[in-house]
């Protein structure tokens, strides 16, 4: 090791930015690298600098934690202790004797090739919105849920003037609530899981009671607003001609199934849906890590199977910006340790690891309520489009699976090409999996993402 052992870390999220800050602090050189023109993640998003925006912390309830991220992050760009790495998409992780080489492609075109050499490696890839299909769905005016905030968060825009939030899960409340605040009419909250089902889970929802009163001030704020909540709802098929123009919405029976004679339609020219986040593990599985379900897995260090590699925030799960800090605050400080050749003393980061326990058990017992309908595949009629890249509907499909015997994700992409395209079935894969039938299956990718040849030509020509 060197005299100052070098640490790459990957993602500028809150999780990145706990573990850059614990693991600069303990005498490690640190590389930062994002894909975002600044730090902060999507949870941190702002408006550019040009927008002028008067406050910039309207839109966030953890604006403090920020500014302390943020200074901190100064604080050690200035003694040269991290190194911050804007605007860098990495496409690989290579692992070798003398370490790890983390490649990535420069600037907006993604054609400006940097390797960075480093000790250890710690991923902070965060996570991505599980998109589901159904009619109507590609329509300009649907946006996911994500979407829509990060047009609020990052444009202080939105894309309409009457809107209908829907889907499932925690994200929808400040997306609703948001909107609302920009001057939207809000025309309905659709939540298709049913509230009663929390009432079941009290006891492990109470031990967080932060979270119920954050929950408890966007009700405040829906009432404020006067937004009508359709609970155990679900949109059926977004309708237009060019353009969204109204959403049909149907109440859920018990078992997820649409209850035909409930069927309504709202008006509308915005319609944010999303069905909670699924996280973002491509570098993690290129190099090998080990998956529990959708997530790495690490231990209490936040190691993950590999030596030298450690993992935090929602790639390990998701869980939230709190969580995300906990487990990036416990990583670095273990990668520091690690690094100089010690035992880490797990007494040193006790109350985040408290914190940990906490918030995982929270958001494991929300999962289970907030899951998509059972049937959700029910309502995806044969010529929905599936996979948008390359154009593949739900009605090939299930010929791939029914007529060509189609058993899993895989052979469905080589039956039809869904999951082809640019995205490489990021978008789509929960939607053909679902229409298929079968369980999601890692990716085993060997790059994160699309590089040109001449890049992968030239790779590992020039030293950092």
């Amino acid at each position: 090791m060197t005299e100052h052992p070098r640490l790459a870390v990957i993602g500028a999220g809150p999780a990145g930015l706990a573990a850059t800050l614990a693991a600069a602090a303990r005498g490690v050189r640190v590389t930062l690298i994002d894909a975002a023109p600044g730090a902060g993640g999507q949870f941190y998003r702002r408006p550019a600098p040009e927008l002028r925006a008067a406050r910039p912390q309207a839109l966030h309830h953890q604006w403090h934690t920020w500014e302390r991220l943020r200074d901190g992050l100064h604080a050690h760009e200035t003694a040269r202790t991290v190194r911050h790495l804007t605007d860098h998409h990495v496409w690989l992780v290579d692992r070798h004797r003398a370490g790890f080489t983390v490649h990535a492609l420069r600037g907006p075109e993604q054609r400006d090739p940097v390797e960075v050499r480093a000790d250890a490696v710690l991923l902070a890839t965060g996570g991505y919105e599980k998109v589901l299909p159904f009619p109507g769905w590609t329509l300009p005016g649907v946006v996911t849920a994500g979407g829509a905030q990060a047009m609020l968060k990052g444009g202080l825009a939105v894309s309409g003037r009457t809107a209908v939030v829907a889907g499932t899960g925690p994200l929808l409340l400040p997306v609703a609530t948001g909107l609302a605040a920009a001057g939207v009419d809000v025309a309905a909250l659709v939540e298709s899981s049913d509230p009663t089902a929390l009432l079941r889970r009290s006891r492990t929802l109470a031990a967080e009671p932060g979270k119920a009163l954050e929950g408890a001030g966007y009700a405040a704020r829906l009432l404020r607003h006067r937004v009508p909540v359709l609970a155990r709802h679900s949109v059926v098929e977004a309708h237009g001609t060019g353009r969204l123009t109204a959403v049909t919405v149907a109440a859920l029976d018990r078992a997820g199934r649409v209850r035909p004679a409930t069927v309504r339609r709202i008006v509308c020219d915005t319609l944010a849906v999303g069905h909670g986040m699924l996280p973002h593990t491509d570098l993690a599985e290129t190099l090998g890590c080990r998956l529990d379900g959708p997530a790495v897995h690490v231990d209490d260090e936040q190691r993950t199977d590999v030596p030298l590699v450690w993992a935090a925030g929602e790639t390990t799960g998701i869980g939230g910006a709190a969580l995300s800090l906990a487990e990036g605050h416990i990583a670095g400080r273990s990668a520091a340790a690690r690094l100089h050749g010690t035992a880490p003393d797990p007494a040193g980061w006790a109350p985040a690891a408290r914190t940990r326990t906490r918030l995982r058990a929270f958001f494991a017992a929300l999962d289970t309520v907030c899951a998509p309908p059972a049937h959700w595949a029910e309502q995806v009629t044969d010529d929905t489009v599936v996979c948008r890249c390359e154009e593949v509907t739900a009605g090939a499909v299930r010929t791939a699976v029914t007529e060509l015997g189609a058993g899993d994700r895989r052979t469905v992409k080589l039956l039809t090409r869904a999951g082809m395209g640019w995205c490489q079935g990021r978008m789509c894969a929960p939607g053909v999996e679902g229409l298929a039938g079968c369980p999601p299956t890692p990716s085993r990718r060997p790059l994160a993402r699309p590089v040109p040849l001449g890049v992968l030509a030239r790779a590992g020509e020039d030293d950092d």
